[in-house]
């Protein structure tokens, strides 16, 4: 089964409902990165007039766990995934649409392959940047990854 935007958005619509009404949506999936949009809005919003954190995380750890997502599916190995960890900083109010990338496909490949082959349980650091409209930097999560092959 071949992993696209439009697949990953139903699955967020009927698994991860909080992420679907805050309007976090997947635009592009790849080998290799992940985008992931969250628009500004009355729903998701703090009160200092910008996006909630815990929105921007849930934009930003999607963007990596669809990554982590689509190689375990292409390994064909049933394989448990699970974040342990994370960190993030804030560089400038998040306002309009934010978009996340993760950039780390490469990386989650081997770690998938790792944990086949020696079966033991691996972890890995990937990063999502949120950018603004402008381009501008508003974000940067850091997510570690657990993963473990199913006996």
């Amino acid at each position: 089964m071949n992993i696209t935007p439009r697949k990953l958005n139903t699955f967020k619509m009927f698994k991860l409902p909080a992420a679907y009404f805050c309007g976090v949506r997947t635009k592009h999936i790849d080998a290799s990165k992940c985008i992931v949009t969250v628009k500004h809005k009355w729903i998701n919003q703090n009160p200092f007039k910008s996006m909630f954190w815990a929105v921007q995380g849930m934009a930003a750890e999607f963007s990596t766990g669809a990554l982590m997502i689509s190689k375990i599916k292409a390994s064909r190995k049933r394989i448990s995934m699970l974040v342990t960890s994370n960190k993030a900083i804030f560089t400038k109010k998040a306002t309009g649409r934010i978009t996340f990338t993760c950039h780390d496909g490469n990386l989650i490949e081997d770690i998938v392959k790792k944990a086949i082959e020696t079966g033991e349980g691996q972890t890995i650091w990937v990063k999502s940047i949120g950018v603004n409209e402008d381009g501008v930097e508003v974000s940067t999560f850091d997510f570690e990854w657990s993963i473990k092959v199913k006996q």
